[in-house]
């Protein structure tokens, strides 16, 4: 009769003698064969799938690799990291994303935010004087509010404003509002439901800034990565990509002041698209900046004074 323990038929011991480490790395390979990413990609996403989980920052997970996890963590882990593999983008399946200085909440309905959009923000910054009471900053179609609310943490005199047609999309701007109150992170926003400037004043905005949909229905990209589980309406407009450009261009002149810029960001093959748009519908001084990658990603036109 053998006296070795009974083994539970469910593997539970089996799960409880698994360091942090080992599922770790069982993660990044499960990861990496489902999307056929780099190893270091799909380490890196495993720590931030881990880190959800447990709540331990990536020195946490390093420092404590050799410590054994349960069978409830590691069953938790698996199902996140399986769902990576089938492409399911992070940002969705820990519920926040990183941008600009702050966190910020990402669920699926809404386009999570990309360091592009960074690049349009800094522009912006230079664009808002720092002590400007009366100046008034339109950001339209945005999103989970991640363009708006970061200006206005860092210019809390301008006034600032958000439209969007999605509610989903003006829930979650919301609830990051209050996300960065609670992060110490001043940013009051008025937000409001429209579709694009059929709302807005007549000369009434000093800049607008807009990140709108501007792919092609027709883009390889709609069918690659975390795009595949994006909304489609915050992504493509009409069979050229500049469909939503050429409406809000019939009334930027309208709504904005003389001397006010527009702020565009665009897809890198776009910025000359957009600049003879912008020529067309009578802005001048049109400039071009390129984001971190070097791809031109952001250009701005201004209102005859």
């Amino acid at each position: 009769m053998s006296t070795d323990p009974p083994v539970p038929q469910d593997g539970r011991r089996a799960a409880l003698s698994a360091t942090l480490d080992e599922c770790l790395r069982d993660g990044a390979h499960r990861i990496a064969a489902g999307r056929g990413g780099e190893a270091g990609e799909a380490l890196f996403e495993a720590r931030l799938l881990a880190g959800h989980v447990t709540g331990l920052s990536t020195a946490g997970l390093m420092m404590r690799g050799a410590d054994a996890i349960d069978a409830p963590t590691r069953q938790r882990l698996t199902a996140l990291f399986d769902r990576r593999a089938a492409g399911e983008p992070v940002a969705y399946l820990i519920g926040e994303r990183g941008f600009w200085k702050h966190r910020f909440r990402c669920r699926p309905g809404v386009l999570i935010p990309r360091p592009d959009t960074e690049t349009l923000v800094e522009w912006a910054l230079g664009c808002i004087p720092a002590d400007a009471s009366d100046f008034r900053v339109l950001d339209l179609g945005t999103g989970s509010g991640v363009i708006a609310l970061s200006l206005a943490a860092e210019r809390p005199d301008a006034l600032v404003y958000a439209v969007d047609r999605s509610s989903d999309a003006l829930q979650l701007a919301r609830e990051n509002m209050l996300l960065l109150a609670e992060q110490g992170a001043s940013a009051h926003v008025a937000l409001w439901r429209g579709d694009w400037l059929s709302a807005v004043a007549p000369a009434s905005v000093d800049l607008l800034v807009s990140n709108p949909p501007y792919l092609a229905g027709d883009d390889v990209h709609l069918d690659l990565g975390d795009v595949r589980h994006e909304p489609r309406t915050a992504l493509v407009a009409g069979a050229d990509g500049l469909a939503d450009y050429r409406r809000l261009l019939e009334s930027t002149l309208v709504v904005l002041r003389p001397g006010g810029r527009v702020l565009f960001e665009h897809g890198y093959e776009q910025a000359p698209a957009v600049a003879r748009l912008m020529r067309q519908a009578g802005l001048t001084g049109i400039e071009t900046r390129a984001d971190l990658a070097d791809h031109p990603r952001v250009t701005m036109g201004v209102k005859p004074a």
